[in-house]
């Protein structure tokens, strides 16, 4: 099949399955922001860290807080062309795994099969004491409930599902407990600071083994916990393709490097591969 001089198309081709990375830039269509900018630069106030949040009230209060306001957006947006075209590409057998930065579940919404949330998911909530799994949904009912005052905030987005919050209505939030034991709750995501399961990060490094190919898209890669699969896969000579609007971590590890949104190119390769001929 031509192509058609697309690089990433050509790449696909003679390397699946692949192993997909994905990051904020793919969620940028859908409405969420991005983390950084096209030179890496953080563009938001200080994250909140793992540490932090257990062991200090007032950064759970700026948390739930910030999370209420910026939830219904997260909960509204919609895969967009990236998440589809990619969910298309698995049927067609190109992608082995995809592995998302987002927790967003944009992926898993728009029909994608083999997804891991490497950060999380911001739709459960756990309990740290009883580990009681709770939707995000019923949380946000009950910071309703305590906190009316919240209603009527509106801040800009960030991409994590939180957003801007002025300090004094902080201060006066009331945290929501485990309706079950009463213990802390926090969102099913892994914090700056934190750390992921280490099975799962065997399980992606055995998928990347097992793959001819790993492709990135709309990642700065300058986290370690996604950065160190493309140094694992570029230590045991499997080649990386990167497309991202910004600079990378990986650029030099990259086999193939796009400078461009997500969307734009994924359409372009969509047409290459011939996949816009399908019901």
């Amino acid at each position: 099949m031509s192509t058609n001089n697309n690089p990433l198309a050509e790449f696909i081709q003679q390397h699946q399955p692949l192993t997909v990375i994905t990051g904020a830039g793919c969620s940028v269509a859908s409405g969420i922001p991005t983390y950084r900018d096209a030179s890496g630069t953080w563009l938001r106030s200080d994250p909140i860290q793992h540490q932090e949040f257990l062991t200090l009230e007032n950064k759970r209060q700026r948390y739930w807080a910030r999370s209420y306001t910026g939830w219904p957006a997260i909960q509204a947006a919609l895969p967009n062309q990236s998440h589809e075209i990619l969910t298309e590409l698995e049927g067609k057998g190109y992608i082995k795994l995809l592995v998302t930065q987002n927790v967003d579940r944009l992926h898993q919404r728009s029909g994608h099969q083999n997804v891991i949330d490497l950060h999380g998911r911001l739709d459960r909530v756990t309990c740290l004491d009883c580990f009681q799994v709770l939707d995000r949904e019923d949380v946000q009912q009950q910071l309703q409930t305590l906190n009316p005052h919240l209603d009527g905030q509106a801040g800009s987005l960030a991409p994590d599902g939180d957003a801007d919050v002025a300090n004094e209505q902080v201060d006066l939030v009331t945290i929501p407990n485990c309706t079950s034991c009463g213990g802390v709750l926090k969102p099913d995501v892994v914090f700056y600071g934190g750390s992921v399961d280490k099975a799962l990060v065997d399980q992606i490094y055995q998928t990347i083994d097992q793959s001819a190919g790993l492709l990135v898209l709309g990642s700065s890669l300058m986290v370690f916990s996604s950065f160190r699969f493309c140094r694992h896969a570029h230590q045991n000579s499997t080649p990386i393709a990167i497309v991202n609007a910004g600079k990378t971590r990986a650029d030099e590890l990259a086999t193939l490097k796009i400078s461009d949104h997500c969307e734009t190119v994924l359409e372009q390769t969509k047409i290459s591969l011939g996949l816009h001929q399908s019901a």
